[in-house]
């Protein structure tokens, strides 16, 4: 139950520095009335302007932050003062008493629970502070639309019968609960948005690894393609290497080695029996020409000792032909001398050539060089290195490619992205559960809270005497019916009027505390006594009584009419004095 026990204002309209205070609990029904002592009071008949509606004013501003009655913040601070203004409430939830103050010139808002300030901060403009004012309004659980059609009743606020349908139709989900839907809304979008985020930010995580991951991805196959490349050309070089090996070992080298010896050793001789043999023919030339002039030489002598001269066939005297004779004998000695020699030389040539003998077939080479044969020995060597090398060689792409799949590639896990996907289409699905306007879950409150709220409307309005039949239709709007025939609200008299919205207000006072929690206080300002015939005022005081007695619900009625003391339990003055308002001390007990 929501208790609110006590009201304490100062500087607030007509009240001045003296703060009044008001106790709202444990009163059943109050008549509220004024007494103008500044314009002659009980004798003069001066009741208006005392101050009365400054109380709902003043609970509706703590409570809310605003006034009941359509004033200026700033006009409700006393203008005689002019600062200091200040209003406090005290109301018990749950075991829990809270009070609220709030002020202008200086700017106060604080929050109290069980006399300890709540962390809020209030030092936003007009010393408001919307999560302290939520705070507030989730304690009390109405909004100020809803405290001004069940808790404060007065002829300032327009009617409910008599606003747009919009604001109808909000008044009316708030009471059946479609506003909490709304607001369960509200917190589920919100839900919803931050699971969005989330969706949205582990998709671009996803969208970011995969990303990666195929950059990486090229990467791997640009290296598999140089490593293919690489693999081939080791390939390639090894089967050049074996190739070459193999057309190199066809070739027995050290044969060839030997036969290059053996060609060499067999040139040689060769040359050698050449020189032999070409010296044996110059020697054998030149014995034919010695012994040529061996035998003309003998032939000359002959001849020239016969005294002729071998050439030109004179006579020679004696001492010619002896010289002649001489030159012809030493000549004949020196040609024999050099034909012996050569006959000699002839037999040692030959000798020589003997000795070569026959050299056979010249041997049969490859190479045509013994260079080339020991070049073919180190090219074999030399690949079969290259080989070896080639063969031992590591893909110098592999470690790469293996590396940036173990370490770079990152693993690709959904599992995050459908646990949040599958949230957001859950929350999704319960937001239009909650929001649809056909939505089963909506018609069913409406349905259910609907037909308790008619049935409460039609008790009400039986004990008011209100001839007429108002139902609120499947889609909220209202149906006034009088004999057959469709009213509006305007139709129907001040009277009728004031009859219909005690009679909406009850009903919707009813549903609210059915759906929400009870409430103690209920303010009636002057609609019981404006326009309203005796029957009409006796059947709604009549309802207000049993209402005081068995739902002990405090309830205080502002009204003109002195009549009305005899019919409540006490009388609260509210008397006005060279400007100022009081009521702390004017409570008068009627047993």
């Amino acid at each position: 139950m929501l208790k609110i026990k006590e009201l304490t204002v100062k500087n607030f309209m007509s009240v001045g520095n003296a703060a009044q205070s008001i106790n709202f609990a444990d009163k059943n029904l109050v008549l509220v009335i004024g007494e103008n002592m500044d314009l002659g009071g009980d004798d003069a008949g001066a009741r208006n302007g005392t101050g009365k509606t400054t109380i709902i004013n003043a609970l509706s501003y703590v409570l809310f932050g605003e006034p009941l009655t359509q004033i200026r913040r700033d006009n409700l601070v006393n203008k005689t003062n002019e600062k200091g203004m200040l209003v406090s409430v005290k109301f018990l939830k749950n075991d829990i008493e809270y009070t609220i103050e709030r002020g202008r010139k200086p700017q106060i808002f604080k929050f109290y629970a069980n006399n300890i300030e709540q962390d809020f901060e209030s030092n936003e403009a007009q010393g408001e502070n919307r999560e302290t004012q939520q705070e507030i309004n989730s304690l009390l659980g109405m909004t100020h639309a809803m405290f001004k059609h069940i808790c404060a009743l007065n002829t300032y606020t327009l009617p409910f019968l008599a606003t747009k349908q919009a604001e109808q139709r909000e008044i009316i989900e708030q009471l059946l609960g479609i506003t909490l839907l709304s607001q369960k809304a509200d917190l589920l979008k919100e839900k919803m948005r931050v699971a969005k985020q989330h969706l949205t930010e582990e998709k671009y995580k996803i969208e970011s690894k995969i990303a990666s991951n195929e950059k990486i991805q090229e990467s791997i196959e640009s290296l598999k393609l140089r490593s293919s490349a690489w693999q081939t050309q080791k390939e390639q070089d090894i089967t050049k290497f074996s190739e070459a090996i193999s057309e190199l070992e066809k070739v027995d080298i050290k044969a060839e080695l030997d036969s290059h010896k053996r060609l060499q050793k067999h040139t040689e001789m060769q040359t050698a029996i050449r020189g032999l043999q070409k010296e044996k023919a110059y020697h054998e030339d030149a014995l034919t020409k010695a012994e040529n002039t061996v035998d003309k030489t003998k032939s000359d002598l002959n001849y020239t000792e016969q005294q002729k001269c071998p050439t030109c066939e004179q006579e020679l005297n004696d001492e010619k032909h002896t010289h002649l004779v001489d030159n012809l004998k030493t000549q004949l000695t020196e040609s024999t001398d050099y034909a012996v020699k050569l006959k000699s030389d002839l037999v040692k040539i030959q000798q020589g050539i003997d000795e070569v003998g026959d050299l056979g077939q010249i041997p049969d080479t490859y190479y045509d060089t013994m260079d080339e044969a020991y070049n073919h020995k180190g090219s074999l060597k030399d690949l079969k290195r290259q080989l070896d090398q080639t063969d031992k060689k590591d893909d110098p792409y592999a470690e790469q490619i293996q590396d940036l799949t173990k370490k770079a590639i990152q693993k690709i896990d959904y599992t995050k992205v459908n646990e949040t996907e599958d949230l957001f289409r859950h929350q999704e699905f319960l937001y239009k559960l909650l929001t649809a306007k056909d939505s089963f879950v909506r018609t069913r409150i409406i349905e259910q809270n609907l037909t308790y709220l008619n049935q409460r409307l039609a008790f009400f309005l039986a004990k008011v005497k209100l001839p007429h039949t108002v139902v609120f239709q499947s889609d909220l709007s209202v149906r006034i019916e009088e004999l057959g025939r469709e009213l509006d609200f305007d139709n129907l008299s001040r009277g009728e009027r004031n009859r219909l919205i005690l009679s909406l207000s009850w009903a919707f006072r009813d549903v609210w505390e059915s759906l929400y929690q009870q409430i103690n206080l209920l303010f009636i300002d002057e609609l019981v006594d404006a326009g309203m015939d005796l029957s009409g005022v006796e059947s709604s005081m009549a309802v207000l009584k049993d209402m005081s007695r068995t739902q002990k619900k405090n309830i205080f009625l502002i009204s003109h009419k002195d009549e009305l003391v005899s019919r409540v339990n006490s009388v609260l003055k509210v008397v006005k004095e060279n400007g100022f308002t009081n009521y702390a001390n004017d409570v008068e007990i009627i047993v």
